[in-house]
């Protein structure tokens, strides 16, 4: 009788004896190292390299399902606008009137005020608000619409859609605006985000018809309530509006399928527009 050869050890454990090998790679392998799959059974290399294989679920902006953010941000923005507006009615010893405060007064957006060295008043009139009235209305707006957009475009390109929206609402306040005019309130980044919300539901083929009349009803109030800055509203919303198309169509119009240089060009875009509407304030307010 001829001896029967030694059975071989497992590729991982080699004081280990196995008769039983990865179906996928043939390699020798104990129990303790094979996973069972639909057919036969395969070794921890071979399930890893089957992991890495699968190419993630991801959403039209690029973000992968497996990682949909919870909407942080968008609250995080609604605690920053609060806490400002907290800190301007304790400075100004009044709920109502917070607008005599020492805060108010440095960040509030005058053009003039701008080409003189005032540029915080650029971004901080952003998070400013006339009275509880202003400050709940724009909450409230960005409570209902901050989340979804923040889930569809993840929080990175969320905040910088927001900002962008920003400062949109700021250069046309700047460029097209009385010079003596103040203006305040986060309602420029809001109607970026109205904007935004429209070109995400266009790109996943949604119903546009209810963001369509929340945007109607909030422009015919902007043209018809005195007081409410025209240009604010308009920029912001141009701004959010480009930079979300910028995020969603502009690889698919450049014929860019790779995720990761998709996902550049919408950074770039965006940047694009802040760099834009930035440039045209710098522009414009030192000859006010």
């Amino acid at each position: 009788m001829h001896p029967q050869p030694p059975a071989p050890a497992c590729y991982r454990h080699p004081d280990r004896p196995t008769g039983l090998a990865c179906t996928r790679c043939g390699r020798p392998a104990c129990p303790d190292c094979l996973t069972p799959a639909a057919v036969g059974q395969h070794c921890a290399e071979c399930v890893r390299q089957g992991r890495d294989d699968i190419r993630p679920v991801r959403n039209a902006a690029g973000t992968p399902l497996s990682r949909v953010p919870r909407p942080y941000v968008a609250y995080a923005l609604i605690a920053i606008n609060v806490i400002v507006y907290a800190v301007t009615a304790l400075e100004a010893h009044s709920l109502m009137d917070n607008q005599r405060s020492r805060l108010f007064y440095d960040w509030v957006l005058v053009p003039a005020f701008v080409g003189h060295g005032g540029w915080m008043r650029v971004l901080g009139s952003g998070f400013l608000h006339y009275g509880p009235v202003h400050l709940l209305a724009n909450m409230f707006a960005l409570y209902v619409l901050g989340p979804y957009c923040e889930v569809a475009l993840g929080r990175g390109r969320f905040v910088a859609v927001y900002l962008a929206s920003l400062l949109g609402g700021s250069a046309a306040v700047t460029a097209l605006s009385d010079p003596l005019t103040a203006s305040a309130g986060a309602s420029g980044a809001i109607f970026g985000i109205f904007g935004a919300v429209a070109v995400i539901m266009l790109r996943t083929r949604q119903n546009l018809t209810q963001i369509a009349v929340l945007l109607v009803i909030n422009l015919i109030i902007t043209f018809s309530v005195p007081g409410i800055s025209i240009w604010a509203h308009l920029g912001g919303l141009l701004a959010g509006t480009v930079a979300t198309t910028g995020i969603l169509y502009l690889p698919r119009w450049l014929g860019i399928n790779r995720t990761r240089t998709a996902l550049n060009i919408g950074w770039a875009a965006v940047a694009t527009v802040a760099v834009i509407a930035v440039s045209v304030t710098a522009v414009t307010a030192p000859t006010l």
